[in-house]
């Protein structure tokens, strides 16, 4: 199902948020909500864009991934797994192949 705004419109990732830190998942709602509600790029390019800023942080394991938040985002926005794939060997070039074979490791675990 795609959400107008991929975190004010998803109340799953708003608990999983809060279950973190309740002050944490307000604060994160409110502003990233903002910023996903702003209106010139779609929502399933901007999960797509959070993928890719994964890769160069590498916030893809441990309790409360970005990495799979943002995979599961991404999905429920209209990505496919393919789509994702070519994100991660387009960042191989940008953000290092090492950073990004982490990243495969990890969307095995989210989508099997």
């Amino acid at each position: 199902m795609v959400n107008k705004n991929a975190v004010l419109d998803d109340q799953e990732l708003q608990n999983a948020l809060k279950d973190i830190n309740p002050k944490f998942g307000d604060f994160c709602t409110r502003v990233a909500g903002e910023a996903w509600g702003l209106p010139l790029i779609d929502q399933k390019t901007k999960a797509l864009i959070t993928i890719a800023v994964d890769v160069v942080n590498q916030d893809q394991v441990g309790p409360g991934s970005p990495f799979a938040a943002h995979v599961n985002m991404a999905i429920k926005q209209g990505a496919t797994r393919e789509e994702i794939e070519e994100i991660l060997l387009f960042m191989c070039v940008y953000a290092g192949f090492n950073k990004a074979a982490g990243c495969f490791g990890s969307l095995n675990e989210i989508l099997g």
